[in-house]
C-alpha cells in the first residue's frame, strides 16, 4: 500500500490529528528551514525538531503522520504527543545524557522506536531536540518486499514473508491469509530455500 493511499484511508480522528500537527508548524518562518526540507522528506523515518519548551520547529511528513497516529490515541490532545515529550523530558532531566531512546506499542503503531538527542544548529541561539521516529512494523514489511524481489518469491510467498518479518506466528499468518498452518509451513520452507540460494550467489 502506498503512503498516499494509507493517508487517505486514515480514520477521520487521525486525519484531524495530522492537520493539527501541520498547523503546529509555521512554515512561513525562516527558522523552519533549519534542515533542508527537500532532504528530510526523503527519509522514511520521522524526523522532528523541537525546542526545549516543546515548540515544533520542523518535521518531515513521516514525523507528522506518526505524531498524528500517536495523538489520535490520546484522551487529551497536546501539541507534541505525550510519549514523544516524555522521552524528551527524560533527556532534558539527565545532564550527563546526550541521547535517550524508547520503544512503545499502541493500537495504531505496534512497534514504534523513538530516539531523541540534542543538536546545535547555527540558526538557533540554543540547542534543540531532534527526535527520530521509526515505525519498525512498517520497516519490516518494506524489508520483506525488497527481500521477496531479491529471492524471487511468488505473490503468496511474499505475503507470508511480510507477516513473518513482522513477528507473526504461523497460526496468525494462517488465519490472516485464510490458509492452513501446514500451507504456511510449506511456504516458509520454500522461502528459506530460495533465500539460501539467493544469498549463496552474493
Amino acid at each position: 500500500m502506498s503512503r498516499s493511499t494509507y493517508l487517505l484511508e486514515r480514520p477521520s480522528q487521525s486525519a484531524r490529528a495530522l492537520k493539527d500537527c501541520d498547523a503546529a508548524i509555521s512554515w512561513q518562518q525562516p527558522r523552519d528551514w533549519l534542515l533542508s526540507q527537500i532532504h528530510i522528506e526523503h527519509f522514511l523515518d520521522g524526523i522532528l525538531l523541537l525546542s526545549p519548551q516543546g515548540e515544533w520547529l520542523q518535521a518531515n511528513r513521516s514525523a507528522r503522520r506518526l505524531c498524528a497516529d500517536l495523538a489520535a490515541e490520546q484522551s487529551r490532545r497536546t501539541a507534541v504527543p505525550k510519549a514523544v515529550w516524555q522521552l524528551c523530558q527524560s533527556l532534558m532531566a539527565a545532564a550527563d545524557l546526550t541521547m535517550a531512546e524508547a520503544e512503545i506499542s499502541t493500537n495504531r503503531l505496534p512497534q514504534l522506536y523513538m530516539r531523541a538527542r540534542w543538536v546545535t544548529l547555527e540558526a538557533l541561539s540554543q540547542p534543540c531536540l531532534m527526535v527520530l521516529l521509526e515505525d519498525r512494523h512498517q520497516t519490516a514489511r518494506r524489508l520483506a518486499v525488497a527481500e521477496a524481489q531479491q529471492y524471487g518469491l511468488t505473490e503468496r510467498e511474499t505475503q507470508v514473508w511480510q507477516l513473518r518479518r513482522t513477528g507473526r506466528a504461523n497460526q496468525d499468518i494462517a488465519a490472516e491469509l485464510f490458509i492452513s498452518i501446514n500451507t504456511v509451513k510449506k511456504h516458509v520452507k520454500n522461502i528459506l530455500a530460495k533465500r539460501q540460494i539467493a544469498l549463496s550467489w552474493d
